[in-house]
């Protein structure tokens, strides 16, 4: 089912929904259902398993000299997102990314989707390899989340990239796309944000997942904001509980996200880990009631793999 399906059948209520990355290469299945097993109870209609691009590792050859190789830590979204179909008989949110595949491989990602039954995409640009001091495209690739969002969409209308048959299979995927209620770190104003999550939503996108956040009222502003630009479409907000005081500073770097200093002073006052994390989850049972009351569609949590201080606050919530 489209995630517009079940948030339409839903009648207003919230829903639960988290996110899952893939284990490390040579790692079994066991991990992603241990991550998943213990938040099962709070009945979660779709799961997002994330994508990353390859990275790159040096080997020195007999001559001395270093060759550059590209590898993935983290293959296997697609094959997990069936593995949790199967095993779950829920839907999966699979991320498409423009880093690191070309535009065959996308392809060929997509066809393996349709072929699974899976119904929903997010589509994302990605972020730029470890080292790279910006995003760089594979060769054949896509530079951007509209080039890539353009391709599902034509795959939607039976358009392939070589295939030019009159009875080529449609796809029927729905389209997710990312925001940003602080603002895309590399977009030079909010209107400008908003100029090109507009021309995604014109051009087929159906929800929005946006980047985590600690001020709900950056959350009912970016809402507003999208109403006022004529974007209609659900927005999802993204979620993930500070539980280690390193995040302060990790968080805000990777992420390009406020910490509120409310919340940043409740956690320096803590005098363990343990604190930490509590006050993190406390933080976020609050935004989670507030966000209820809003109407936010769904409650979307970046698990990282680490179901306990999810678990913990959907207790409270759901």
């Amino acid at each position: 089912m489209k995630i517009t399906e079940h948030i339409q059948n839903a009648n207003g209520k919230t829903l639960f929904s988290f996110e899952l990355i893939p284990p490390l290469k040579g790692q079994s299945i066991q991990g992603i259902y241990n991550a998943i097993d213990p938040l099962m109870e709070f009945n979660p209609p779709f799961i997002d398993v994330t994508s990353l691009r390859e990275d790159f590792i040096f080997k020195q050859r007999e001559n001395g000299l270093l060759e550059k190789h590209a590898y993935r830590k983290r293959p296997g979204t697609i094959a997990i997102c069936a593995a949790i179909m199967n095993k779950y008989k829920v839907d999966t949110v699979p991320h498409l990314l423009c880093g690191g595949f070309t535009k065959d491989e996308t392809e060929n990602a997509l066809i393996d989707l349709q072929f699974l039954g899976i119904e929903n995409v997010l589509v994302l640009r990605g972020d730029a390899r470890r080292g790279d001091a910006s995003f760089i495209p594979n060769p054949n690739g896509h530079c951007y989340a509209t080039d890539l969002l353009q391709q599902v969409v034509n795959m939607n209308n039976g358009i392939y990239l070589h295939e030019d048959y009159d009875n080529m299979e449609h796809t029927n995927f729905c389209i997710g796309v990312a925001g940003y209620p602080e603002k895309h770190f590399e977009a030079p104003n909010l209107k400008t944000d908003f100029k090109y999550l507009k021309q995604k939503v014109d051009m087929g996108a159906e929800f929005i997942v946006t980047q985590m956040f600690f001020d709900n009222e950056r959350y009912f502003e970016f809402v507003n904001n999208c109403r006022a630009n004529g974007i209609n479409v659900p927005v999802i907000p993204g979620l993930k509980p500070i539980t280690n005081s390193k995040q302060l500073v990790s968080l805000a770097k990777t992420f390009h996200i406020d910490i509120p200093e409310t919340l940043s002073d409740a956690i320096h006052e803590c005098k363990s880990e343990k604190d930490v994390k509590d006050v993190g989850i406390e933080w976020m049972i609050n935004q989670c009631k507030e966000l209820v009351k809003f109407g936010a569609p769904v409650l979307h949590f970046y698990t990282m793999g680490n179901p306990e201080p999810t678990k913990r606050i959907a207790e409270a919530i759901f």
